[in-house]
């Protein structure tokens, strides 16, 4: 089990959960998954660790992931919590507390936000690093 700078476990990722099997079946009815992670830098502990399994636990079930340094998304017109989209017409948003917890969903098939979503993803996608070209340093 991976360990923060403080000596606390980081959480565990099942391998063969519910979501990575849903991306596996997407991926093999040739959908394209693609994630950006915008983050901080310098990247803290926490990052590192999610670096450190994005081979193995997105990457290995098709995921494509890329990695945004925060400081090039200034001009971005991004929703306020993370998001996908589906079909380029549903939107499911992630709902965190202050501790990161996810609290709730939130779903909009309203064709203005699947707009939205999906021109901010694309814009944050191509300013994007691949995750094998990101450094963490």
């Amino acid at each position: 089990m991976a360990l923060d700078k403080e000596g606390r476990p980081q959480p565990e990722v099942p391998v063969g959960s519910a979501f990575q099997r849903a991306v596996q079946d997407a991926v093999a009815r040739g959908v394209q998954v693609r994630r950006v992670r915008i983050v901080s830098e310098p990247v803290n502990e926490y990052v590192r660790w999610e670096h450190s399994i994005t081979a193995e636990h997105n990457i290995a079930i098709g995921e494509s992931v890329r990695w945004l340094s925060r400081s090039l998304a200034s001009t971005l017109a991004l929703p306020g919590n993370p998001f996908w989209v589906f079909d380029g017409r549903l939107v499911r948003f992630s709902v965190f507390d202050g501790n990161g917890n996810v609290v709730g969903h939130q779903f909009s098939e309203a064709p203005e936000v699947a707009s939205l979503c999906s021109s901010a993803f694309t814009v944050a996608w191509d300013l994007a690093t691949d995750h094998e070209d990101y450094p963490l340093d």
